[in-house]
Formats: structure tokens, sequence, C-alpha cells
């Protein structure tokens, strides 16, 4: 979550927030991009990326010696993550308090994989929701298919 250059010789490893990351239109030391970048990037809007700054979800974004936000791989990677968090349904509050939680460090690993279980819960129940959802549909659809072909 980190936006500006770090030592990687002598940090501790990355807290990975996203299976793979996609791949980065640029590589790594040449990656700073502008806000509208960012927007083409990610399909996010400058406004919500903005707003994700105010609210702590996205802190210490980097600016340029002209104060516009710089943007990194590193960032694109923890906007891909928020993007999947906010799919799962986790409220934007939830959403804040994992950022600070990792901004807090190691000692709140346990903290951050109950909030996630809890959202894993959750999803996993829209998931039963969806599927029942599903059948009706499938069953809608089954039932004007042959009432269709027999009239």
């Amino acid at each position: 979550m980190q936006t500006t250059p770090a030592d990687t010789a002598h940090t501790a490893p990355a807290d990975i927030c996203s299976a793979p990351p996609r791949s980065h239109p640029r590589p790594d030391g040449e990656d700073r991009y502008t806000i509208s970048e960012v927007v083409a990037f990610t399909g996010l809007t400058a406004h919500t990326l903005r707003w994700y700054e105010r609210i702590g979800l996205m802190p210490h974004v980097d600016r340029s010696h002209t104060g516009q936000r710089r943007y990194s791989n590193r960032d694109l990677d923890w906007l891909d993550f928020v993007t999947k968090l906010r799919l799962t349904g986790m409220p934007v509050a939830d959403m804040v308090r994992y950022a600070e939680l990792v901004r807090e460090g190691e000692s709140t690993y346990g903290e951050r994989k109950d909030l996630l279980e809890s959202t894993r819960r959750d999803v996993l129940t829209r998931i039963a929701e969806l599927r029942d959802t599903l059948a009706v549909l499938d069953t809608k659809i089954s039932f004007y298919a042959t009432e269709g072909i027999t009239r």
C-alpha cells in the first residue's frame, strides 16, 4: 500500500493483498502514472480515486514537483484489491479499517484475517442466494421454452 519509493533491500516482505497482480503497463522504477492513466487502467473515476485518498483507502499518494498525483505499480495492485473488496459488498468503513490495519503492520495480521474471513462468509451466503435465484430463472426459462414449442 506504500506509495512512496521504498528501499526494498531493507524492508519486510510485502503483504500481498491480491492474487497475482495483473501485469503493469510499466516496469517497476518507471511506474509513475498520472490520475488519468490510472483511470484508464483501472476503470475507476478520478473522483473515486480522490475520494479513496480522502477517506484513507489510498493514503500517501506520491506527488510530482507540480503537485500532480503519481501512482505506482504497487498502488495499482492495491486499487485492484480494493475493487475486489467492493465487489464482495464489504462496507467502505471495513475497507478503511483494513487499510489502517495494513499500515499498522504485521501485528494486525490476526485482525485482518478475521475481517477477511467475515467478508468471505458474507460472499458465500450471497453465492448461495444467487445459485437459488439462478435455479428459479432456469426453471422459468425452461418452462417458457417448453410452452413456446407446444403452442
